[in-house]
């Protein structure tokens, strides 16, 4: 898919227009895309990513746009979230049956995911009011951490389960934006390449079990919300894409000083989505 901006229909206000009409710029053809033409440019894929700065909600509100979007055309939407691990399905089941209330249900969120439960309420009781499938797509916390000190090959058989030989054996530009990533946190002495091993043991797993998802359930497209890093095409659908070829579309929110208009090309994105 070629690159392009996704422009959405916010205005300056904090709430987002319930109908907003989704307007996509095809950047490579130089038209833009309005309202139903957008969905259908968005329907050609079965795994849509959308990438996020977890504490921004501007970009939980466009990641709802795009759900309300293609759910309100018809599609047959499913929610995939790195928000929470693939152990965690049976609640995220409970939740969307309405079989457990919000306040229980944010103790559970809690357990999965450290950031402000308010920020992603409205796309979990979107999916709940219309039934929606969520799908928990992250590996265990304990398995990540293990790898981030002591290496993918530290894991035991059980621990790695289906899961591929993890190294990091990367395309450049994402080995430097991790790098990015490690020298921006205090790793204390953390190796890099272990460091590395867990940031792709995340974007496999999630791969793995969209991929699973979709197998099973053959008329759903998936909505991936996840980090940026994540989304981007060296992330998750690069992992995708060795697996099969799934058709997807990556949109990655617009981030100043990071996922710009004259910094995103197709090597990592074929979306953009504009908030204010």
């Amino acid at each position: 898919m070629m690159a392009a901006i996704l422009l959405l229909g916010l205005g300056a206000c904090s709430s987002m227009p319930t109908q907003a009409p989704l307007q996509m710029l095809d950047l490579d053809r130089g038209r833009t895309l309005v309202g139903p033409e957008a969905v259908a440019a968005l329907q050609q894929a079965r795994i849509v990513l959308v990438g996020e700065q977890h504490t921004n909600p501007w970009h939980h509100q466009a990641q709802l746009a795009v759900i309300r979007a293609l759910h309100q055309s018809g599609t047959r939407v499913a929610i995939g979230l790195e928000m929470f691990r693939h152990d965690g399905q049976a609640d995220l089941e409970r939740w969307v049956a309405g079989k457990v209330d919000a306040a229980d249900f944010q103790d559970i969120y809690l357990a999965h995911w450290n950031y402000d439960w308010a920020l992603y309420a409205p796309i979990f009781h979107y999916a709940r009011d219309h039934a929606l499938p969520m799908v928990g797509l992250n590996v265990a916390r304990e398995i990540s951490r293990q790898v981030a000190r002591h290496g993918f090959a530290s894991l035991t058989p059980a621990q790695r389960g289906e899961l591929d030989d993890i190294v990091c054996d990367v395309a450049p530009a994402y080995r430097v934006f991790i790098r990015r990533a490690y020298e921006a946190h205090a790793h204390g002495h953390m190796d890099f390449e272990h460091f590395c091993q867990a940031q792709l043991l995340w974007d496999e797993a999630m791969a793995k079990h969209a991929i699973r998802y979709l197998a099973a359930h053959p008329d759903r497209t998936l909505v991936i919300l996840t980090g940026s890093a994540h989304a981007r095409k060296m992330g998750i659908p690069a992992r995708v894409a060795h697996h099969g070829p799934w058709s997807m579309a990556v949109i990655l929110p617009e981030t100043p000083g990071v996922f710009e208009t004259d910094t995103v090309t197709s090597a990592d994105a074929d979306y953009l989505l504009r908030v204010p």
